[in-house]
This record gives C-alpha cells, sequence and structure tokens, in this order.
C-alpha cells in the first residue's frame, strides 16, 4: 500500500476516515488476521500453544504487557512483531510533536492551530515501523529521557517558565498513538519507575510542576530477565500492579522449533548441513537441562546460532585456505565452536574447573544422538572391519573434502558409502566427506573404532 495523498483535515473527514485508539486498531487488526486464517507473529518458533494465545487475549483485552524470561527466548522479537497489527498509515497533524491525530489534537499548539486552520490544517502520514518505539532500560536513564522536563532553550526565547510549551517531551509522549517497547525494565532505577506510574493508569504526565492532562493514547510493553526481577533489580509493585497482563516466555520445547530458529536466524557464510544445526540444537537442550549449568541464567538461542556461524567460518577458512571450490561445514568444524562459544554459558559454583569436560562430554552426547536418528538401520561392518586390517581415516581442520574421501578405506563392492550419504542427502564432495565423518565419529561413540585427535585432526583406526 502506497503512502495516502489525503493532505488536509477536510480532506481527510470527506475520505470517511474514521478515528479508533491505539487499542481498538490493534484488536480490530489482530482478530482481522485470525479470521483470515494469517499469521500475525511471523518468525517466532514454539510459542503456538503457549505465550502466543495469553499475548493474543492480553492484546483483545487492551492490556499492557510484560513478558518474562530467561536471555535469548525471543522477547524482543516478539515485541517488534506487534508493530504489524498497527495500521500501515496513519494521519498526523502535520509538524505535530506527539503525532496527535487530526480530529484530536492534545497539545495546546496544536489545538490552536486547528482552531486557526479548520478544514485546511495540514495533516502528514506516518508509517507503522514509525509508531513503534524501543528503549533499552539502563541505570543511567532520567525521567527527562522517558517523560520529558523543561527545555531551556525554549526558555531563553523569552517564553515564561510556566507556559506548558517551554517542556521538551521525552519518550512516552512523543509515541503517542504507539507502541512503547521497554527492555530490561527492572534495571530502570525506582525512581523512573515511579514517573511511569501516571502514564500507565491515568494516561496523563508530571514533569516538575506541571499537571499536564494529555489523554495519551500508548501502549507499553516490556521485557524482563526473571533473575534481575528478583534480585539485581525489580519491577516496582504499583507499576507492576498496572500492567494488565504478565506472561512467561520459554526456550522451544520441541527439536523441530530450535532448529527452525537456528536456520532464521543465523547469517551463514557457508553451506551447513542440516545434521550440524540438528547436533547445536541437541546440544544447547542439553545444557539447559545440564545440573552442571546455571539455569537461572539460561543458555541463550544465540548460543546456538553463533555456532552454526562459527561452524560456517571455520569452513570457508578451510576452503580459503586449502582452495575448495566449495566450503561445506563437517563435524570436525564442530570443535572450533565448542572452543569460542565455552564462554557464553555460566556454570555451577564449583563446576567451573569442568567445564571443558561438560561441553565436551554433551557436544558428545549430542552428537550419538544424531547419529542415531539418522543412521539407524544400517551395518557399518565391512567398515569397521577396513579399519580394524590396518587402515586409518585422517581428517581435520584443514583437510579438504576430497583429500578425506581420497583416504578412505576401499569396501570393495559395496554401497555403504552411498547409503551414508543418501541418508544425508549428501550429493557434493564437501555434502559426501561430512556424511562419511559423521558415521565415522558416530563409530567412535559407540566405541567400535579409536580416534586419535590433537591440533586440530583426528584420526580414526
Amino acid at each position: 500500500m502506497t503512502r495516502p495523498t489525503t493532505a488536509t483535515v477536510g480532506e481527510l473527514r470527506a475520505s470517511g476516515h474514521v478515528q479508533k485508539t491505539l487499542r481498538a486498531e490493534i484488536r480490530d487488526n489482530l482478530l482481522s488476521a485470525l479470521r483470515e486464517g494469517r499469521d500475525p507473529w511471523p518468525g517466532l518458533h514454539g510459542f503456538e500453544s503457549t505465550v502466543i494465545p495469553q499475548l493474543e487475549r492480553a492484546l483483545i483485552a487492551g492490556h499492557d504487557v510484560v513478558l518474562l524470561g530467561e536471555r535469548g527466548q525471543g522477547k524482543t522479537r516478539l515485541l517488534r512483531t506487534l508493530s504489524g497489527l498497527l495500521d500501515e498509515w496513519s494521519p498526523v497533524i502535520d509538524g505535530s510533536e506527539l503525532g496527535e491525530h487530526p480530529y484530536e489534537p492534545i497539545t495546546s499548539e496544536s489545538r490552536r492551530r486547528a482552531a486557526e486552520l479548520g478544514d485546511i490544517l495540514p495533516i502528514s502520514w506516518r508509517h507503522r515501523d514509525e509508531r513503534y518505539v524501543e528503549k533499552l532500560a539502563t541505570p543511567d536513564t532520567s525521567v527527562a529521557d522517558l517523560i520529558g522536563d523543561v527545555d531551556p532553550m525554549k526558555v531563553a526565547e523569552g517564553r515564561s517558565l510556566g507556559d506548558p510549551e517551554t517542556i521538551h517531551f521525552g519518550l512516552i509522549p512523543r509515541s503517542h498513538r504507539g507502541i512503547v517497547a521497554i527492555n530490561e525494565l527492572p534495571d530502570l532505577a525506582e525512581r523512573i519507575q515511579v514517573a511511569m506510574l501516571n502514564v500507565m493508569e491515568e494516561r496523563d504526565i508530571q514533569i516538575r510542576g506541571y499537571v499536564l492532562r494529555l489523554p495519551l493514547d500508548v501502549l507499553v510493553v516490556a521485557s524482563a530477565n526473571p533473575e534481575d526481577y528478583t534480585n539485581r533489580g525489580r519491577i516496582i509493585t504499583p507499576l507492576k500492579d498496572r500492567f494488565g497482563a504478565e506472561i512467561r516466555t520459554h526456550y522451544p520445547t520441541e527439536l523441530e522449533d530450535e532448529i527452525a530458529v537456528i536456520r532464521q536466524e543465523a547469517e551463514l557464510v557457508a553451506e551447513v548441513p542440516d545434521y550440524l544445526v540438528e547436533i547445536l540444537a541437541r546440544f544447547t537442550r542439553a545444557l539447559r537441562e545440564s545440573t552442571a549449568v546455571d539455569q537461572r541464567s539460561g543458555v541463550s538461542a544465540r548460543f546456538s546460532i553463533a555456532g552454526a556461524e562459527t561452524i560456517a567460518a571455520a569452513a570457508i577458512h578451510r576452503a580459503t585456505r586449502q582452495g575448495e571450490e566449495q566450503a561445506v561445514a563437517r563435524p570436525i568444524d564442530l570443535e572450533t565452536a565448542v572452543d569460542v562459544l565455552g564462554g557464553k554459558i555460566e556454570f555451577e559454583s564449583g563446576e567451573e574447573d569442568r567445564a571443558d569436560e561438560i561441553l565436551d562430554h554433551l557436544l558428545r552426547t549430542s552428537t550419538a544422538e544424531t547419529v542415531r536418528a539418522h543412521f539407524r538401520g544400517i551395518d557399518f561392518g565391512i567398515l569397521v572391519e577396513a579399519l580394524e586390517n590396518g587402515s586409518m581415516v585422517t581428517t581435520g581442520e584443514q583437510v579438504t573434502a576430497r583429500d578425506f574421501l581420497a583416504g578412505l578405506p576401499s569396501l570393495g563392492e559395496s554401497e555403504l558409502y552411498d547409503e551414508i550419504c543418501d541418508r544425508l542427502g549428501a550429493t557434493t564432495d564437501g555434502e559426501r566427506a561430512g556424511a562419511i565423518e559423521l558415521a565415522l565419529e558416530g563409530l567412535y561413540l559407540a566405541r567400535r573404532l579409536s580416534k586419535e585427535s590433537g591440533g586440530g585432526q583426528a584420526i580414526y583406526g
């Protein structure tokens, strides 16, 4: 839809435009999407039967919302999708500081202009993306940032200190007829939270000695980490009471959702086969279930996303150095991810010295589960026999796919290698090398082969 061309309030009335409150606008657009079978929450996985229904009911009820959840659960992404429930274009009084609707000016300046100009009051159009604003709550955030303060420049121009037009409005009033998202709300100093009380309930603002009865039309949404919520900071009780809905988010409960999040969010510079993404997803889920990991901190989805990006980088690094035509990640690259991602995990007190051991064990477990899921029913006897007879297979971070394949023992007329590759849909040299390397790692984890590793190299025998 292109930007509307209506330019005055008279033309707007003639067009039949009907003014809606913000909550009515969101409610109508949400119900319309549900009625038509459209997904109002694109890109969100694992919330379909838990978080989303709660959020939809809160929005239909017209409630302000706070999302509680550990890091990396998609709280910010969920908040950002709310802008999709606004009308694509909305009329505002042209030049209005607060983006007021042409039918309802609320500041003294806009009311004066509306009275003077009547039907020729100029209007402009604001896109839905401009009606969603986001603020990261930091301890240095001030009342002036969120609510407003006296503007000394306007006073210096000769206006009276008691003139409401000397006020410089903060983020929330400037978001009139829009959505304000505050990330990490408990990090706001308590006195700043107090300043939000009138905005949340009475929908007016108080600045120093002024009491301005501005009928603000804003939806306030916020996110908070439960750990911060109870310890480092807290949402003061009166403000907490003003949120109509408090919704708990969570990590994906299904493996397929975990994989979908990685695929959606990771920016990969090389090909990463599905089975490697699956290993990373299983690895992340195992960390979330481990008693050695501090689960109050959580294991963010960013862990597995960064892992996928790291092994893709390892693949293109190898391809560039060794002159490979195609960069494809292989199981050997998983070790490079663990090396750099360990610092993203917070372990329980007393477990820090075992961090590498714990990560290595859980990665092996995740790899073994993936091998069983994909290679169940394949007879690897002939490959094990070939290696027992003295053959060895070498792989490594700088071993090309072609060199790896060339070093595989001959299995005569057996089609085992083809069967392994067919299970994983591997066709190119890089994909085939990765598939067979996964099978060898699975045999090692099942204690059917030995493995010597070090210096970014591994030898199976």
